[in-house]
């Protein structure tokens, strides 16, 4: 990618990529005038609007909340260079493609490396190192312009998974939104004074997710909602299961299962796999990589190098 980069939305995930990228040919904006501002202090170039960040950008990354997705899409159908290849940073993949509008060739992202926290202070640099970084493959997408995307993507330190929407929508419903709900549920049952003084680590930790901003909480469950309606049934099942487990005094099968899970995660044994970029069936065989719970960690012209764990 020779151009330019332009990364529209400087919050955590903005803000901590315009931060790593730093050196390189790359602009940053947001809408809201102090984001601008303190990062300009920080030392980074910050466009004054859309169009002046678009402006010279081969790859435009929108890292806005998903309210604001639709009409950020729509405005750089015009705005963005003719083959500029845009991605997004949205949990929910599904619905954001179907807002692209204009000659770009569009690749749905999604960094699983969010944080409770918001806004550019809380931005890191490191925030994507070994970080699994989610890039759709749809029987439309661009291969080329995937691949351009996925290249940046692992110098940065990201493992880049390959996936298609939908999947990727069903397994954040199970690992992402679902503890989302459960989280809040969880922090609901500690409303009295007594069970907030007598709280401590079993409860700040199963319920930190429910320290982020109610309107992206509620923005990234409602628009997965079908996924999700399916996930949260699946819960109450076992929840179902769980209460006759300890009427029947049989819990420590079920601790058992879930230590051996959480203890295996993540897999720390892993073996490389080569790609060829030039294969005719290259998007079957990379989402078959991400279907293994594999990702890239290297693109070269001749070669594609990935990690599946065994």
């Amino acid at each position: 990618m020779h151009g330019g980069i332009a990364i529209l939305g400087l919050g955590l995930i903005g803000g901590s990529l315009l931060q790593r990228l730093k050196g390189h040919n790359v602009i940053g904006y947001d809408t809201d005038p102090a984001a601008r501002a303190v990062a300009r202090q920080a030392g980074f170039t910050v466009a004054d609007n859309t169009s002046q960040a678009v402006a010279i950008a081969d790859l435009v990354v929108a890292a806005v909340p998903l309210p604001a997705l639709p009409a950020l899409l729509a405005e750089l159908g015009t705005a963005a260079r003719p083959g500029a290849v845009i991605t997004d940073v949205a949990s929910v993949k599904g619905p954001v493609g179907e807002w692209v509008r204009g000659p770009v060739r569009y690749v749905g992202g999604h960094p699983m490396a969010g944080t409770e926290r918001s806004g550019f202070a809380a931005a890191d640099p490191y925030l994507f190192n070994k970080a699994a970084w989610v890039l759709c493959l749809e029987a439309d997408t661009d291969p080329t312009g995937w691949l351009e995307l996925a290249a940046v993507l692992t110098t940065i330190g990201a493992r880049v998974v390959p996936t298609t929407a939908a999947e990727h929508d069903d397994v954040v419903a199970r690992i992402s939104h679902l503890p989302h709900l459960l989280a809040a549920t969880l922090a609901g049952a500690a409303a009295d004074p007594l069970a907030q003084t007598l709280a401590a680590g079993s409860f700040r930790d199963g319920t930190r997710v429910a320290g982020t901003r109610p309107e992206l909480s509620t923005a990234m469950c409602q628009a997965n909602a079908a996924a999700l309606d399916t996930a949260l049934a699946q819960a109450i099942t076992a929840l179902q299961e769980t209460r006759t487990a300890l009427a029947d005094n049989t819990l420590e099968t079920l601790f058992r299962r879930a230590y051996d899970i959480r203890k295996n995660w993540p897999s720390t044994k892993t073996k490389t796999r080569k790609l060829d970029p030039n294969a005719a069936d290259l998007r079957d065989q990379l989402l078959a990589l991400g279907r293994q719970g594999g990702w890239l960690t290297e693109i070269e012209p001749g070669a594609l190098t990935g990690e599946v764990p065994l």
